[in-house]
């Protein structure tokens, strides 16, 4: 796994996350396994099977959240150059095929959430954006067709 950059915020995010499956969702599922397991015959107990899968599905999240924070760099917004679109940039452009407006902040993979307005670089308009400047047109192939769109705007 590749060091993953990311802000102060989704760091912090993903280390309450690891918490909240290691000190609580992991309890319950092994307490679950337990009462299953006292009730008798494994082979054919559901509730124990359902149990045991939950739990390695929950350990194999664990797992993939302590690799990404174990190769997660914060970066230090101060040293960020605010000329050019990167990584935590916040782009306003307008979509020129149909003349709206729209804000996203070019985010990592693990931060990227449409709702709240975070596309992940490594998506085709975060790649097509990055190191553009204020007035740059910017072509980009997405499965809808060719998106076309004027950077307004980039604060960090």
């Amino acid at each position: 796994m590749s060091i993953e950059y990311m802000s102060q915020e989704g760091y912090d995010k993903l280390v309450a996350e690891l918490r909240h499956m290691e000190s609580v969702e992991l309890p319950q599922v092994r307490d679950a396994i337990a009462e299953a397991r006292a009730q008798g015959d494994l082979s054919e107990n559901f509730e124990y099977h359902a149990a045991k899968r939950e739990q390695g599905r929950l350990l194999s999240r664990i797992r993939f959240k302590q690799r990404v924070l174990e190769n997660a760099r914060v970066i230090d917004t101060k040293l960020l150059q605010k000329d050019g679109i990167q990584l935590l940039s916040k782009v306003e452009m307008t979509n020129l095929n149909t003349n709206t407006r729209m804000t996203y902040t070019i985010a990592s993979p693990h931060e990227a959430n449409l709702r709240e307005g975070k596309i992940s670089i490594k998506s085709p308009i975060a790649e097509a954006l990055l190191n553009k400047k204020v007035g740059d047109i910017v072509e980009v192939h997405v499965p809808a067709g060719l998106l076309r769109l004027r950077i307004e705007n980039i604060k960090i």
